[in-house]
């Protein structure tokens, strides 16, 4: 059962501290297909995932990560990768700069999204050195390291709710 997709968004928030249990393959597939499902500008899914679970690559993309050590403990790690290139081929410049890094975080959103609704915890990390975690994971020379998403069960106590700013501070309507 997953929770209404409002309640996934008030109630997710970064965990750090991971149980060891390994997330079943189902809910994993489940997790990586919400990301697959993330609309793209001229639906070109730029987007290639490397789903870690090795320990010793794990650690290659701490280290990367400036020794987040929530990369280690997650029991899974996936690495979101973009392909300017297929950005580049429809949308030339401003697509290999900037939508297929859109794209991209979309997908890492449904991820984050898709994982809070099957009870599964995440954390974004977006501080790391690109080329080392691109070594790690040894994408090819085309693919741009761009999220890196820790996912695992939570062995932190819940959380109250985070402060938002009121949307009256982040939002104009223009009639």
């Amino acid at each position: 059962m997953t929770k209404d997709i409002f309640d996934c968004i008030r109630q997710s928030h970064s965990i750090r501290n991971f149980r060891s249990e390994q997330i079943p393959d189902a809910t994993l597939t489940r997790i990586l297909e919400a990301g697959n499902m993330a609309p793209s500008a001229g639906n070109l899914q730029p987007w290639y995932f490397y789903v870690v679970q090795d320990v010793s690559v794990k650690e290659k993309i701490a280290a990367a990560a400036f020794d987040q050590e929530q990369i280690n403990e997650a029991p899974t790690v996936i690495v979101i990768t973009a392909d300017p290139a297929r950005s580049n081929e429809l949308y030339g410049e401003r697509g290999a700069q900037l939508y297929c890094i859109q794209d991209t975080a979309a997908a890492a959103q449904n991820i984050l999204l898709a994982a809070e609704g099957l009870g599964v915890a995440a954390c974004w990390v977006g501080a790391f050195n690109e080329t080392k975690v691109e070594e790690a994971i040894k994408a090819p020379p085309r693919l741009r390291a761009v999220a890196i998403i820790c996912l695992g069960y939570s062995n932190e106590q819940p959380k109250e709710y985070k402060e938002r700013l009121r949307l009256a501070e982040v939002a104009k309507f223009i009639h």
